[in-house]
Formats: C-alpha cells, sequence, structure tokens
C-alpha cells in the first residue's frame, strides 16, 4: 500500500469524497482572484479547484461576520494539513537523519514544525496578506498574528493535498520548510540565532519577526548582503554578510542582544 493510499485509509475515506462542498469560483470574490493568484505563486502549485485555495484562506472571524457556517472556514483543512505535515515531516527526518534515535527525531520535528516556523514561512511570503478576516480582526492586528499565519499554512498544506495528492504537498514542504532544514537543526545547536529570536518573539509578541533585505553589493559571484530583523514594523537587528542566511543569522544575534537588555515597548504606531 502507498503512502498516499494509507493516509487516505487513516483518514477514512477516499481523497475525493473527503474535500466536502467547496465554493465554486463564481463564488469566490473577483477582488480576490489576486490574492489566490499571489499564493499560488508562492506555492509553486496551481489548484484545479480554486474553491480549496480560497477556503484554505478563509479565518472564522471572516464567516462570524459574513454569517457563513463556520464549516465554511479553513479549520477543517488546517486539522487535515497539521496531520499530513507530521507525516511528511517525520518522514524527511527519518531518511536524512539516519543516524538519530526516536528522541532526537522527536526533538527536531517539534522544532520544525512548531507555530513560529510556520509563521515565519508565512511571512516570507507575505500570506497574511491574502487572509479573508473581519474588519476587527484585522484592526487588532490579525495579519500578523503567528498563530493565524500558522494555521492558515497548515490549511494550505490540507487544500494542496486534497488538490493535487500527498507528493503535491511534499513538493511545497521541500520549498517551504525541508530546504532549510539543516540549519534550524544544527546537531551542535537547536536554537541558531533565528529559531531563538523566532520563539521570543512569539512568546513575547504573539508575531513572528520579518527579515528584510536593505542593500546588496558585489557581482554575483561575490556578493555581500545587508538584512534588517523587525518587529511589527520596527526594526531590531541588522546583519551583513556573503549569503541572505548568513547575514540574517548576524541580524538575529543582533536583535537578541536588543531584547534582551530590557523589555521592548510595540505599538500599533509602529505596526506595518
Amino acid at each position: 500500500m502507498g503512502l498516499i493510499e494509507h493516509l487516505n485509509r487513516l483518514l477514512g475515506q477516499p481523497r475525493d469524497q473527503r474535500s466536502g462542498a467547496t465554493p465554486d469560483p463564481g463564488d469566490i470574490p473577483h477582488d480576490f482572484q489576486h490574492s489566490l493568484s499571489e499564493v499560488q505563486r508562492a506555492l509553486r502549485y496551481t489548484f484545479k479547484s480554486p474553491g480549496l485555495l480560497y477556503r484554505a484562506l478563509v479565518h472564522r472571524s471572516h464567516a462570524h461576520a459574513t454569517g457563513v457556517e463556520r464549516l465554511e472556514t479553513n479549520e477543517r483543512l488546517e486539522f487535515l494539513g497539521d496531520a499530513i505535515l507530521g507525516l511528511l515531516a517525520s518522514e524527511y527526518l527519518y531518511r536524512s537523519y539516519p543516524e538519530r534515535d526516536e528522541g532526537d527525531l522527536t526533538k527536531m520535528k517539534s522544532r520544525l514544525v512548531c507555530g513560529a516556523n510556520l509563521a515565519a514561512v508565512a511571512v516570507q511570503y507575505d500570506l497574511g496578506d491574502h487572509v479573508q478576516m473581519s474588519k476587527g480582526e484585522e484592526a487588532t492586528g490579525g495579519r500578523d498574528r503567528a498563530s493565524i499565519l500558522a494555521d492558515v499554512v497548515e490549511a494550505l498544506f490540507g487544500a494542496v493535498y486534497l488538490d493535487g495528492g500527498l507528493e503535491a504537498v511534499r513538493g511545497v514542504l521541500d520549498r517551504w520548510l525541508f530546504e532549510d532544514a539543516d540549519e534550524q537543526l544544527d546537531e551542535n545547536d537547536l536554537g541558531n540565532n533565528k529559531s531563538k529570536l523566532q520563539e521570543m518573539v512569539q512568546a513575547r509578541f504573539k508575531m513572528p519577526p520579518r527579515y528584510r533585505i536593505i542593500d546588496t553589493e558585489g557581482p554575483d559571484h561575490d556578493r555581500i548582503y545587508d538584512v534588517e530583523v523587525s518587529i511589527s514594523g520596527l526594526v531590531f537587528g541588522r546583519g551583513r554578510g556573503p549569503s541572505k542566511k548568513i547575514a540574517e543569522q548576524e541580524a538575529a544575534g543582533n536583535a537578541l542582544e536588543e531584547l534582551e537588555q530590557g523589555p521592548a515597548v510595540l505599538t500599533e504606531e509602529n505596526d506595518d
């Protein structure tokens, strides 16, 4: 039995019967088509059923504000995506780290699929800009809230699975999470600067940090990157290095030093 069939059996129904009623493309708001295109570009996946993608981006506050059924939000897709993420992350770690025992693999999985990490992915691809939510939720910082962003990422995994199967989700995960896994799961330091900053910022401010390249110098083969990291629009650290990753690590380290010097106060006037 293949992985897809095995997962389908675990979930109890054939894939084509599990998606439930999804919005017809004609029911998707016309002004939301741009968001669907942008998210598909970030996923590098084109949906055969755009209604699944639309549902993955509908927060429960939108349903409450517009009077639609809560089942028409992304919560069921989030549930499914969480299970698929767990399966594929476990498979990836099992194959990629044959020298690690189950205890280490469990810790590594927790690090890889944690809410802070998923929220950081959402920030990288500006997914918060494309979530359907109520004006009240948006006004209170919903588009930057780590829990909402992480839930959207999991809902997208669920939607991609229902539309294209396990291999389609694996392709997204390879690009979004697994490509940089070695950096996050370094054997000698499972808590590198970027990971430490993510955890601290999520715990303290309930939103992920944002990294931005502010300058580059030199030819393509000898480029130097200048990066800044911000929280709610306020810059906390800058870094410089021969690669984006190295510059981001330095920026995160400087931000950690800044945050550890004393409590930072973030207000709405600092928001993006």
